[in-house]
Parts: structure tokens; sequence; C-alpha cells
């Protein structure tokens, strides 16, 4: 049960990130800027104070992680960044290949 709401959350992201590359394409058609929508700049849009606690804490735990990893993370347009998230969750919880060639008694 706790694989197939996983699995369901990884399809809602991949669905979510599908519906932001749609976004990013028609602003582009309108105005002729390629201009992607950046993940820090969907999360501030979102709830700024959580990014701004999520950066504190973090800074105070493992400042090398917020300036190596995290602000990689948030400069990335939103699209691929909630499409990977969808495929690494679809992948990892995936349903398990049956036994083939004896039975579980």
């Amino acid at each position: 049960m706790i694989r197939g709401f996983f699995r369901l959350v990884g399809l809602l992201l991949l669905a979510c990130g599908f519906i932001f590359m749609v976004y990013d394409g028609a602003r582009w058609v309108a105005d002729q800027t390629l201009q992607f929508t950046r993940f820090g700049q969907f999360w501030n849009d979102i709830h700024q104070s959580s990014q701004q606690a999520f950066r504190a804490w973090l800074e105070g735990t493992a400042p090398w992680l917020w300036s190596s990893v995290v602000r990689v993370i948030l400069d990335q347009p939103v699209f691929a960044v909630l499409g990977v998230l969808g495929i690494l969750l679809m992948l990892l919880f995936r349903p398990r290949k049956p036994l083939i060639g004896y039975s579980r008694d």
C-alpha cells in the first residue's frame, strides 16, 4: 500500500513537471524569449518563509550542503526537478517482479 502511494506521488510530480514544461513553452511562444521557471523562485512563490527556515536549519547543520547541493537544485528549472523526482519515486517503488520457478509456502 505504501509502495502504491509513493508511486502515485511520483506520478503526480511527473505530471506537475509536464505542466510546468508546457507553461514555460507557452511563455516562450508568447514572449519569444526562453525563460524557465527556477525551482527556487517557485518555492519562494509558494511559501517563502519555509525556504528561509530550511536554509537557516541547513546552514546550521551542514553549511557546505547549502552552497554545493541545494543551491544547484534551486537554480534548475521546475519541470526538471519535479520530473526527475517523480521518475525516481516511480522507479524506487515499482512493483516487485514475480518469482518464477517455485512457490512461497
